[in-house]
């Protein structure tokens, strides 16, 4: 029988179901979003077509399946503040893997790495902020509103049913939690002061209702 993980790199947590058909590019399965770049898998660059697929068909952005009623999105604590995700949400295990797995999410690399990257690539629509928060959280809910934004979507997340904070594979601290928040609001405060008081006033609105969310010391 084949073996379905050859080529993984040790140490990796188990791949749920779903995720075992993915192919394996340098030792890290390649979730279902990504594009290729001159015949690689490049893990910087979403597909658009997959993107436009996974809202309209409703799609696991991890593995490209179907997804049921609880829709799992990964998000930085930012984005737990204006309950806004440029990414289409996944299934809670493919989530909980990325959470585990991620390079990016796991290593702590301070920021996304753009070197080299094509010309025609894009950033996501909004107003993305292109730093590692240090903690990374899976937040799941029944409900999505996907609205345009700069000639793309975002999606407006529903009221979480659940939660989890993660950093570095593992659960997170509050204090982790907290020092990924408060610095990561002054980047939200520059940009709702530009838009005036009521900007501003949702802001303070939204940063309390994610702060709510955190678990006890």
């Amino acid at each position: 029988m084949l073996d379905e993980f050859a080529g993984r790199r040790p140490g990796l947590p188990p791949l749920p179901a779903r995720m075992r058909r993915l192919p394996i590019e340098r030792g890290y399965p390649v979730p279902w979003f990504v594009d290729m770049v001159d015949g690689h898998y490049d893990f910087r660059i979403q597909d658009g077509r997959k993107r436009a697929r996974a809202l309209i068909e409703h799609r696991c952005w991890l593995c490209g399946d179907f997804i049921g009623v609880y829709l799992a999105f990964v998000i930085g604590p930012m984005c737990a503040v204006n309950q806004i995700s440029s990414e289409p949400p996944s299934h809670r295990e493919c989530a909980e893997y990325a959470v585990r797995a991620c390079p990016f999410l796991t290593l702590q690399e301070p920021e996304r790495r753009t070197n080299r990257l094509p010309d025609e690539v894009v950033d996501a629509p909004g107003c993305p902020i292109n730093r590692n928060p240090g903690v990374a959280l899976v937040w799941i809910t029944k409900q999505m509103y996907p609205f345009p934004c700069d000639g793309d979507y975002l999606v407006k997340m529903g009221e979480p049913d659940s939660i989890s904070f993660w950093h570095k594979g593992r659960p997170a601290t509050r204090a982790e939690i907290l020092e990924s928040i408060e610095t990561g609001l002054p980047i939200l405060r520059e940009a709702a002061a530009k838009d005036g008081p009521i900007a501003l006033a949702k802001l303070a609105e939204g940063t309390a209702r994610a702060l709510a969310l955190l678990p006890a010391a």
